[in-house]
């Protein structure tokens, strides 16, 4: 074998770490989050588990790869990622994908892909950007139909509800708008 060539991408193990993912993601969903689930895998282990809990925690920050990314730092005992992957349901937002390029994440696999907000090549590309310091891989389309149909269902049910609070809208469905 040529030691030039790229190692082949194993789908199956993203499609299995992805299905992990999934079950974060459903996580959210029950707790009437925005269903976005991640892992990160380090030597073919997962290392962490996080789904979104914004509203939970009453925290703008806690998208499910940032509490993701938290707890694999911890576990590897450094803020740097190089040797992991992060499995996310959804395409990052610039605010998760500017923490995996400072946590130097070696690789994002994502599931759906965000036109509007995403910045794993969307919206923007922050996790390939050619000025910043550390570029992650991106492998992106993994499972995507079971994650756009969470993220539609949830986004359905939540413009189904009354409107509370005084609130005088409801919520957009902000991440899948080209399906």
């Amino acid at each position: 074998m040529d030691t030039n060539e790229d190692p082949p991408i194993d789908l199956r193990s993203d499609e299995r770490f992805m299905g992990e993912a999934l079950r974060q993601a459903l996580r959210a969903y029950d707790a009437e989050e925005v269903p976005v689930g991640a892992v990160i895998v380090r030597n073919g282990r997962i290392i962490a588990r996080a789904f979104n809990q914004v509203e939970m925690l009453h925290d703008a920050t806690a998208h499910a790869e940032m509490l993701a990314i938290t707890q694999a730092e911890a576990s590897v005992g450094d803020w740097r990622l190089n040797e992991c992957v992060l499995y996310v349901t959804k395409e990052p937002c610039p605010m998760c994908a500017g923490a995996m390029v400072h946590a130097r994440l070696g690789k994002v696999v994502f599931g759906v892909g965000d036109p509007k907000a995403g910045a794993a090549g969307g919206a923007m590309n922050l996790l390939q950007f050619p000025t910043l310091n550390h570029r992650c891989e991106i492998t992106s389309g993994v499972r995507e139909e079971e994650c756009r149909r969470l993220l539609k269902t949830f986004f359905a049910e939540q413009r189904s509800k009354p409107v509370e609070n005084g609130e005088t809208e409801r919520p957009p469905d902000e991440a899948i708008t080209n399906t």
